[in-house]
């Protein structure tokens, strides 16, 4: 792999603005990051990007491959959706060609909309997960996912032994896990459909193998929680299932937590687990709006999810958006700057899956993960940008008006995996 150097406005974590920025990529890492002219080197290629933006990719910590074709599906909240929409959309994936399909049209989605790295839901099926990983390794994404486990309280079709859910989620394991670009998440669907047993063959996953990351559903809607108080009547709350089987950690994400009680907060901060926050889907099926405030007093770590598909899509620029939005008209809530959308949508990610020393900034060192966005010539975002003068009133356009078709080239390590020409 031949040393590039790309030249465009630079905005990231942890590195300075460069208007005119040099972004020198050698053997898929990033060697140097900074004004162009200082580290423009003769005899290196240069991959004239003025006139757009250059980014982390974006990282999306919580999402559902099965879901892709049932995203719009407005009017009921949480448990009344998943029967009418996502379950039996779900159970479809038993269909390996079914499963194949939208597999490829699942990533190729998240890599057109700039998303590099992606935690993600499988499905129940053992064969429809392995499309997914196969799909995601043609991309060339990132992705960390995991078959989804659960042994009560659904459709029987997508329901699973926990001896034979052992078995399936091993052999996924020893397939996929660590093996180029993926690694692999144990995925209780969440405590409502898990019994103490299925519970049981997770912890046992994660402690036979080493750096699986754990993900799950946590204080989504009410009467989910008053159905998981019913199921654990000796827990203290919703986390303290997790917790009892060893489901939590630094390498643990909760999606949603939109009514957590004190304690619970108190734990995920000592833990270190994080949380997805999914605005969009948040606000899609009347769950609540998430206590970002409280989270961030409580020292819990927070990154951002976009859900599909009861959220509404998979551009994280709208997902961050959506977050400032409701945190602007939140009890209690917090006026988001542009510098902590990009977080969110970048390094609070990669910090929340364990690979903070790897992706979710253009820092010396770590994997050439980025997003070049660049505005349509003529569109209102063009017209903004023509204004926009410092970081902040940058990122400010972009992540109120820049969706799918702004973004003009994804690489992960160096390499191309989405170009708008080429789309």
């Amino acid at each position: 792999m031949k040393d590039e150097l790309l030249r465009g406005c630079i905005l990231s974590p942890l590195v300075p603005f460069y208007p005119d920025g040099g972004l020198l990529i050698r053997e898929g890492r990033i060697a140097a990051c900074g004004d162009f002219h200082a580290i423009h080197e003769p005899g290196v290629p240069v991959n004239d990007l003025r006139g757009s933006y250059l980014l982390p990719g974006f990282i999306d910590t919580h999402l559902h491959f099965p879901q892709l074709r049932v995203i719009g599906g407005l009017g009921l909240e949480l448990l009344d959706w998943l029967d009418r929409y996502a379950l039996p959309e779900e159970a479809r994936m038993a269909d390996v060609a079914h499963a194949s399909r939208v597999a490829r049209a699942f990533t190729h989605a998240l890599a057109a909309h700039g998303t590099t790295t992606a935690m993600v839901f499988g499905a129940h099926f053992a064969a429809a997960t392995a499309e997914l990983f196969t799909a995601a390794a043609e991309t060339g994404l990132r992705l960390v996912s995991g078959m989804v486990l659960s042994d009560r309280r659904l459709r029987p079709e997508l329901e699973q032994h926990p001896a034979e859910a052992y078995d399936a989620c091993t052999e996924l394991i020893e397939r996929f896990h660590g093996r180029g670009r993926a690694l692999y998440a144990v995925t209780p669907r969440f405590a409502l459909s898990n019994s103490e047993a299925m519970l049981e063959v997770c912890q046992r996953l994660v402690t036979e193998h080493e750096g699986l990351r754990v993900q799950s559903h946590l204080n989504e809607n009410p009467r989910e929680i008053a159905a998981v108080a019913e199921l654990f009547s000796g827990a203290t709350d919703y986390f303290a299932v997790y917790e009892r089987y060893g489901l939590c950690g630094p390498r643990a994400v909760m999606a949603h937590n939109v009514h957590p009680t004190e304690g619970e907060l108190a734990r995920l901060a000592r833990t270190r687990t994080s949380v997805a926050h999914c605005p969009c889907s948040n606000a899609a099926l009347g769950s609540g709006i998430f206590p970002l405030r409280r989270h961030l007093a409580a020292g819990v770590h927070v990154a951002l999810g976009t859900d599909v598909g009861g959220g509404t899509g998979f551009g994280m620029p709208k997902e961050a958006l959506q977050a400032y939005l409701l945190q602007r008209v939140a009890p209690s809530g917090m006026t988001l700057d542009p510098a902590q959308l990009l977080y969110l949508s970048t390094l609070a990610g990669a910090e929340a899956l364990g690979l903070a020393d790897v992706t979710g900034s253009l820092t010396v060192g770590k994997a050439a993960d980025l997003v070049c966005l660049s505005p349509p010539a003529g569109s209102p975002l063009a017209a903004s940008l023509e204004l926009a003068e410092t970081a902040e009133s940058i990122l400010a356009a972009l992540f109120t008006q820049a969706g799918s078709e702004s973004v003009r080239e994804v690489r992960v390590e160096g390499d191309v995996i989405f170009a708008r020409d080429a789309a």
